[in-house]
């Protein structure tokens, strides 16, 4: 598969994981909502391998809808788990939004990674499930973030 230069840059890493008793919190930011959630959907799977690790061979599309922001984050973050979960296996080294509907609440994507291979990508925490449990958006003039639970 061919890759253009745009699709192999790496942006800058946007998230971070913050203590929670049970699962994990995953908080992202952005320039703009489209960037938190694409940076939010590579934290996720920066949590389940090390994602340094991750080159871009493969590429996949998805797209999620919903009935109001959290549910879209919800199902965006779940496609790209789906993605993980089932072939073709792929873990996300970058993530690009291509369409984002704020008003429809529709979300197109890309995924870049490759195969997840258990001699390649060292195992990090299996995420089981996406949770609506103390999710947070902000999309203001000078704040675009994310605070979103996996449980793992």
């Amino acid at each position: 598969m061919e890759f253009s230069p745009a699709e192999l840059e790496i942006p800058e890493c946007k998230y971070e994981y913050l203590d929670h008793p049970a699962d994990v919190q995953i908080h992202s930011w952005g320039d703009d909502l489209t960037e938190a959630f694409e940076q939010g959907a590579v934290g996720m799977f920066g949590y389940m391998t090390e994602i340094d690790k991750v080159e871009i061979l493969d590429k996949q599309e998805i797209e999620a809808n919903g009935d109001d922001m959290e549910s879209l984050l919800f199902h965006f973050l779940d496609e790209c788990l789906f993605i993980f979960s089932a072939e073709p296996f792929l873990v996300a080294r970058k993530v690009v939004i291509s369409e984002f509907d704020k008003e429809n609440f529709c979300i197109k994507a890309t995924l870049y990674g490759e195969e997840f291979e258990l001699g390649k990508h060292p195992q990090g925490t299996e995420v089981k499930a996406i949770t609506y449990a103390s999710m947070q958006i902000y999309d203001k003039d000078d704040q675009h973030e994310l605070f979103f639970i996996v449980d793992i």
